[in-house]
């Protein structure tokens, strides 16, 4: 198979994520919601479909969800479950209650840290299935001797949240899905372990010409447990599906499973439509009307959102908004913001904070001595690298940026000392000085390592640059 042609092909693509709600139970019964466990120990006799079963709404899951569909910018409405008609091995009634027409948020959207807005369709309830293991065959049930079924996920409450085809690349998607992600946390509706499974992701990906309008025929795909394989199984399908229209056999929906060692898709089914799943209200189950009280009063309660945060960063600090993304999924904007009110220079503090502290233990770093340590730098008591040296035994100690400094041995250079060294090197090497004067700037970092080689470090880079520019006569 060819490499994906980007000039030529632009890929349209468009993510269902499932979240699993973190309730203390089930979504419709008091079976406990909880990872792992013996197979099939967290069940009752809802789970397993017996006769007389009802089901009982869980009121945690309604207000997790209203929680994201609000910090998804949705409208929150009155909603319906149905059944929806499937052959699953592992859910015993052999149904899923989901909801189809009415779903509780609707028509919302996200923002990516690049500032991109990504439509959100619908974020719905519904139950989860239980977990089938294909013993032999390479773990496939074509080709397995046997399977063995565990419900303890069986019934756990799901969010699908169901995003427009706005996508454009693989990168995106992966910006999409961890912005996702931090939006779950922050609200406490799930984990977004996708190693466990409380986080999962389909992708449809669909191809289509340069400067076309029309969307091609998509295919979804299955099976995807990180980011990382995520953007692989769509870079691969998006070249599969070039290959086919370019061939002139044109592509089929379907839905297709990616294979991680293998690095490529292969044919699960062909595609359902909305009337294969023959949807009809349940009839155990009422409707739900939040109401606007209840809705409003989840909005209040809703902590401030990534997006929010990078906002309020990039405004304080007058930095641009992309630079802001990876403070904030630290958790250092708040240290930033306090820092940076102490009058610490705002360039300065995001530059570290981006580059120099992505130690966990950073966050126990105070906005004032952390103000002290960018003052110092600033006054030229410190060189970058030596303030980068202070900065990491800070996170490591929590001593005072003055402290470590004196116990390095760092003090600010003499002027007049840094300009005899500046000097005497010139004068030593008169061929790299003549090339330095003639406009090769490559020469510039040479100059600047002698003397860095020459003070033990002490010499402040900028500094040494000044000095070199004002000697060009």
């Amino acid at each position: 198979m060819s490499g994906f042609d980007h000039d030529t092909w632009e890929i349209v693509i468009g993510l269902e994520v499932h979240t699993e709600l973190a309730t203390r139970t089930k979504l419709f019964s008091s079976a406990v919601n909880h990872f792992g466990g013996e197979p099939n120990t967290h069940i009752d006799p809802l789970t397993l479909g017996l006769p007389g079963s009802l089901p009982v709404l869980n009121e945690q899951a309604v207000e997790l969800a209203i929680r994201v569909g609000l910090a998804l910018n949705c409208t929150v409405q009155r909603s319906v479950f149905a059944r929806k008609n499937y052959f699953y091995p592992d859910q015993p009634k052999n149904y899923q209650i989901s909801q189809y027409e009415l779903p509780i948020n609707a028509d919302g959207w996200l923002e990516l840290p690049s500032g991109k807005r990504v439509g959100i369709e619908r974020a719905h309830l519904e139950e989860d299935t239980g977990k089938s293991t294909h013993i032999g065959g390479g773990g496939r049930i074509h080709d397995a001797q046997y399977s063995l079924v565990d419900l303890n996920r069986a019934g756990v409450p799901l969010l699908e949240i169901v995003g427009r085809p706005d996508l454009r690349s693989a990168e995106d998607a992966k910006a999409y899905v961890a912005e996702l992600r931090s939006i779950l946390v922050a609200v406490g509706a799930s984990d977004g372990k996708m190693e466990e499974g409380s986080l999962r992701v389909d992708c449809n990906v669909s191809v289509r010409r340069r400067g076309e309008t029309e969307f091609g025929t998509r295919c979804e795909i299955k099976n995807i447990n990180s980011l990382r394989s995520m953007g692989r199984a769509i870079e691969y399908e998006a070249a599969r599906q070039a290959d086919l229209i370019t061939s002139g056999e044109g592509v089929v929906q379907q839905t297709r499973h990616w294979n991680d060692t293998e690095g490529r898709t292969t044919l699960l089914r062909s595609k359902e439509d909305a009337d294969d799943y023959r949807y009809f209200p349940d009839p155990d189950l009422v409707e739900i009307d939040p109401g606007d009280e209840w809705v409003e009063r989840v909005r209040a309660e809703l902590p401030m959102l990534p997006s929010e945060r990078r906002h309020r960063l990039a405004e304080v600090s007058g930095s641009e908004l992309e630079q802001t993304a990876l403070i904030v999924e630290r958790g250092l904007d708040e240290l930033c913001l306090a820092t940076i009110e102490l009058g610490a220079d705002p360039v300065r503090v995001l530059t570290h904070a981006e580059h120099n502290m992505a130690d966990e233990r950073s966050l126990d770093v105070t906005p004032s001595a952390f103000a002290d340590l960018v003052g110092m730098e600033v006054d030229g008591k410190l060189t970058a690298t030596q303030t980068k040296q202070v900065l990491a035994e800070m996170i490591e100690t929590g001593d005072a940026p003055a402290d470590i400094a004196k116990r390095n041995g760092f003090e600010a250079m003499d002027t007049g000392a840094l300009e005899s060294v500046v000097d005497e090197l010139i004068a030593s090497h008169p061929d790299e000085w003549q090339r330095f004067r003639d406009g090769d700037g490559k020469v510039t970092g040479f100059f600047v390592g002698q003397v860095m080689k020459a003070t033990q470090g002490k010499a402040d880079g900028k500094a040494v640059t000044a000095l070199l520019n004002s000697r060009k006569g």
